[in-house]
């Protein structure tokens, strides 16, 4: 059964341009390496709740254990964690539409 990966976190201030430059050419084209299909990618530009949030679909809930569990997960992670605060994550059954 597919799942989902949702993560959510609030942009560092004054680190936008190097976030967005990360999440392009390395976070994006990595976590498809890594073999998760990106299906939501999501911005709040008024009220509460996390700044970002994405979604990334995994064909199964023991690949994604893998994933999270993988060096290069690990080395994404660390470097996403420079340019983002609140970082929120966890694994759903994967259902069409927007899933928080």
């Amino acid at each position: 059964m597919p799942v989902k990966l949702l993560m959510t976190w609030d942009i560092k201030p004054e680190h936008e341009q190097e976030y967005f430059e990360f999440v392009v050419r390395e976070f994006i084209p990595g976590l498809q390496r890594l073999g998760a299909e990106l299906s939501d990618a999501w911005a709040t530009v008024y009220g509460g709740g996390p700044q970002i949030m994405v979604g990334a679909v995994l064909p199964n809930l023991n690949k994604t254990r893998a994933l999270l569990c993988s060096p290069d997960w690990e080395s994404l992670y660390d470097r996403l964690l420079a340019f983002v605060q609140n970082y929120q994550q966890k694994v759903v059954e994967s259902k069409p539409g927007f899933q928080l």
